[in-house]
């Protein structure tokens, strides 16, 4: 927050407002809003107290009357330039992102050179799924300011989400060159490092952390995977005594409940490890509000706008042809879509572009727009959109291969515009025991906000029957045109498993694709760590040493 503006002639004493702003540096928020409300009362249109007030209520979690606060500041002073900057921010935790975007940019009008609001401006329209834009607004709060290490990192960020993963890291360090104890930069060049298989470099970034925060529960967490602990483990009873405290946010206690779910599953407590895994799935369920309804209802839309195929659509595509070659790989999670992106994109012509998440935010707005109409079916033109915005998306890529992979497991939910909108799209869908894929999604912790039915057992075997019913649907839609890989299969006969499906991508044979444990591509998901090994089998049959506990997820899911 900006607290800083020139005092007006006829306002409080320099001495009363900076005496206010050290309460507020010091954390002393409730004593700085009681002495800034008793100054509003001699100094009724002074912008810089409303300011000030503002950010004493944003602190205390008073977002409302943040918001109005700042509001009166620009009611008494419309060209006040940190007052908009400070509502973009405000207004940005409510969810408006769009007008988030207006007050920052009212701020960058009044004062071009304002590196935070750049930086500000970047944050929010990353929320708004544009990336090329935020980068360009991180490089314009770094040029202005050229040590700000927060714009560092929040480019690093975006990066990563993008997939440009060694780019994101040099950006991390260069935040860390500017200000050596950045935690959030220690721990964000972990994960980067994480997914470029540079394990150990990984580890020793989360440590500083930790070092440097020893509460960064996050950072414990992420530390935690990669580690195999011994009872004797320090780590284990700073994480107890840390989960302890009363003061714990649901983030942080979240994050240490999965962390101690990982440590007794190395120590093969049972109890321990299913008491901590419920909590933290508890925590992620009730953070993501996610309601299995929900998800009925979305799968009961798409159905609809499905219920028969578009033929002619085709025909249009012809005239729209594209140099690239688009593989999708789909299933549920944890069910090897990883493991075969990483075998696919071994091979000389492809490129692994791992999770890329544009489909749905492409095909999402249009869907919305023609059933807000009462339109079941959608028009050719909403087709030939999607193909255009998804092809855009491949070359802003920048890569000379032409087959590009995209492995977002949920992309089976968008199968119908996938193989309407390109119809040279090859979709490989991957299948896996129903037990092993649920025990596996159960005991992970997703990033992505979009796998909110993995936190609970019943949650998880409906939406996996859901997924099986849809699966069922798209085959009989578009016969001969998904093509089912068996990940059980695929660990028992590698070699011809991986022939058949580069035949039917319709690729050479490429003896890189059985070594695909040592490709040096990012790899963003869970399953960073295992696909950087060789082929092995038995992970399928892991969930029968749990058996017990995992009661209603089996029962539920004893018809598939």
């Amino acid at each position: 927050m900006s607290l800083q503006q020139g005092k007006n002639q006829l306002g409080p004493p320099q001495t009363e407002i900076n005496s206010v702003i050290a309460l507020y540096s010091n954390g002393q928020i409730q004593e700085a809003l009681d002495t800034v409300e008793t100054l509003i009362k001699d100094y009724p249109v002074e912008p810089l107290l409303f300011n000030i007030s503002g950010a004493c209520y944003k602190a205390i979690g008073q977002v409302d009357a943040a918001v109005k606060c700042y509001e009166k500041a620009i009611f008494i002073k419309p060209d006040f330039a940190e007052a908009h900057n400070n509502l973009g921010v405000t207004i940005q935790d409510l969810g408006q992102l769009n007008s988030a975007v207006r007050s920052f940019e009212k701020a960058l009008a009044l004062k071009p050179d304002y590196a935070e609001a750049h930086n500000n401006l970047g944050i929010v329209l990353m929320k708004l799924h544009q990336p090329d834009a935020a980068v360009k607004s991180y490089k314009n709060a770094i040029a202005i300011k050229p040590d700000y290490a927060k714009a560092y990192n929040n480019l690093g960020n975006t990066f990563m989400e993008i997939g440009q993963v060694k780019i994101a890291v040099k950006s991390y360090e260069k935040a860390l060159t500017l200000k050596p104890d950045y935690v959030g930069a220690h721990n964000n060049l972990g994960i980067s490092l994480t997914q470029l298989g540079q394990f150990d470099a990984a580890v020793k970034c989360y440590e500083k952390a930790i070092v440097i925060k020893p509460d960064f529960a996050e950072a414990h967490y992420n530390l935690s995977i990669h580690k195999k602990y011994t009872p004797s483990d320090p780590q284990i009873t700073k994480m107890q005594s840390l989960l302890s405290s009363d003061m714990l946010s649901p983030s942080d206690r979240r994050h240490l409940c999965f962390a101690l779910a990982k440590v007794n599953e190395n120590l093969d407590n049972q109890d321990e490890l299913f008491k901590y895994l419920h909590e933290a799935n508890r925590l992620r369920k009730h953070e993501l509000n996610y309601s299995l309804d929900r998800s009925k209802t979305l799968f009961s839309t798409v159905k609809e706008i499905f219920s028969s195929p578009y033929p002619d659509i085709e025909k249009s595509l012809s005239s729209e042809p594209s140099t690239f070659k688009p593989i999708f790989i789909v299933g549920m999670p944890r069910s090897g879509t990883t493991l075969v992106e990483q075998i696919i994109s071994s091979h000389h012509a492809v490129h692994g572009a791992g999770e890329l998440t544009n489909l749905p935010t492409i095909i999402g707005p249009i869907a919305t727009d023609h059933l807000n109409q009462g339109i079941n079916k959608l028009p050719e033109k909403s087709f030939l959109s999607i193909r255009e915005q998804y092809l855009d998306v491949l070359s802003n890529l920048n890569v000379s291969e032409s087959v590009i992979t995209n492995k977002l497991p949920l992309n089976f939910l968008y199968i119908g515009f996938i193989l309407t909108s390109f119809p040279e799209a090859k979709i490989v869908h991957m299948k896996r025991d129903a037990r092993a894929t649920c025990w596996s999604i159960y005991k992970n912790y997703f990033h992505s906000k979009g796998n909110g039915f993995s936190y609970n057992q019943e949650d998880l075997a409906g939406f996996y029957a859901l997924y099986t019913e849809f699966m069922a649907f798209w085959h009989q839609l578009f016969p001969d045109k998904i093509y089912d890989m068996c990940y059980e299969d695929l660990t028992t006969n590698q070699e011809e498993e991986t022939r058949k499906i580069l035949k039917y991508c319709e690729l050479d044979w490429d003896e890189n694709c059985l070594n695909f444990h040592t490709i040096k591509s990012a790899v963003k998901t869970s399953s960073s760590l295992q696909v950087r090994q060789k082929m092995y089998q038995g992970s399928s049959e892991a969930w029968k040493k749990y058996e017990a506990h995992l009661k209603p997820l089996i029962k539920a899911l004893s018809s598939y």
